[in-house]
């Protein structure tokens, strides 16, 4: 039987998604309502590695004050940050170099000084590979899952995602009267990393003419067929969205900056490269529109904000069920609790038997394939 929970800790970690802070305001009210007391760690866990960056406290109490109105907000009241995975911290050695450093019972001793009984920890797959070693090595914990890019596996969805499908269908909706207005291909490049949902639900959604996406290498001859065609019928325009992580049948992911250690690659640029490209082939003025970050800020949907909601009542009930290592993951009708191990660096592609790619290929959209 597991010792009773006084109080827990929460932290959120990877880039931000509207919703976080839903998720935090969820968490503290119900662990309040269990006579818990919870506190957060900023920036993911830099509040606990570098509490001297903080001078109001890296580990700070969470109260029903401090969360009071903060559920329609987007980014996250703690912080967040993707560099300096405590697992492989990058640590400067005398001679200079950089060695890979593991500084996770840094954080158990934290935990232990404080008294924190618990972790809910909110993240993508990155984090939740954190979560899972802070697991193995003693510590009570529950996951959360977070990221716009909808590329978790075991959860029906995750917050955010409908956030910044609604917004790059917005930006499309916009795309297509200045496009017609000038004959021109417009490209618009979006986030996703490496799975192309954003990409794919927007462009279907946005009525996008070809939608490029990391799950089917492209043929970029093809789609600039597709314009043609448009063009001998007089839809003298085409909207083209690709996803960051889309690549050429016969070339290479387009990365602005290298894997280092403690932080992972940068994904960019491949939109630039395909409206040159698309230009150069159809003799069409091109122009790209990169959304990037807008699609990570504003307030979260009500779909997004209530899924947050859920998510972190249920993890709060999972520590009460005595639950761990665990992350909390919504399906159509109620909470699965899913093994950490089972989701831990694993990511969810778009299927290429799924019904909505089948949509699109049913509406005459082209996939580069």
């Amino acid at each position: 039987m597991s010792n009773p929970i006084r109080r827990i800790a929460i932290c959120t970690g990877g880039g931000d998604a509207p919703g976080l802070n839903a998720v935090i305001r969820a968490v503290v009210i119900a662990a309040s309502n269990r006579g818990w007391e919870c506190y957060g760690i900023r920036e993911g866990f830099n509040g606990i590695l570098f509490p001297e960056r903080f001078p109001e406290g890296g580990v700070f109490r969470l109260t029903r004050d401090r969360v009071r109105g903060i559920g329609h907000l987007g980014g996250t009241i703690l912080g967040t940050t993707n560099k300096g995975n405590p697992l492989h911290f990058p640590m400067k050695m005398p001679d200079g170099s950089v060695k890979d450093v593991d500084r996770t019972d840094e954080i158990l001793e934290c935990f232990a000084r404080k008294e924190l009984d618990a972790l809910i920890s909110i993240g993508g797959d990155g984090s939740l590979t954190i979560a899972h070693a802070l697991f193995q090595k003693g510590l009570r914990v529950v996951g959360v899952p977070k990221t716009i890019d909808n590329d978790l596996d075991k959860t029906y969805t995750t917050f955010g995602f409908d956030t910044a499908v609604g917004f790059a269908t917005e930006c499309l909706d916009r795309l297509h009267s200045t496009a017609e207005s000038h004959q021109r291909v417009f490209v618009v490049e979006m986030m996703g990393r490496y799975a192309g949902w954003i990409a794919l639900n927007s462009g279907i959604s946005g009525s996008a003419h070809a939608i490029l996406i990391p799950e089917i290498p492209f043929d970029l001859d093809k789609v600039a067929a597709k314009i043609r065609a448009r063009d001998q019928v007089g839809r003298m325009y085409s909207l083209v969205v690709v996803a960051e992580g889309a690549t050429p049948a016969h070339g290479h992911r387009s990365v602005l900056e290298q894997a280092e250690v403690g932080h992972a690659e940068r994904l960019g640029g491949i939109g630039e490269w395909v409206a040159k490209e698309l230009q150069a082939r159809t003799g069409k003025e091109s122009r790209v529109v990169v959304l990037g970050h807008l699609l990570r800020g504003g307030r979260p949907t009500s779909f997004d904000r209530l899924a947050a909601l859920r998510f972190g009542t249920a993890a709060v009930r999972a520590l009460e069920e005595g639950q761990n290592g665990i992350m909390v993951a919504l399906a159509l009708a109620g909470v699965n609790y899913v093994p950490l191990e089972e989701v831990a660096g694993r990511m969810k592609a778009v299927p290429l038997d799924c019904d909505t790619l089948q949509t699109g290929r049913d509406l005459g959209i082209a996939f580069g394939d």
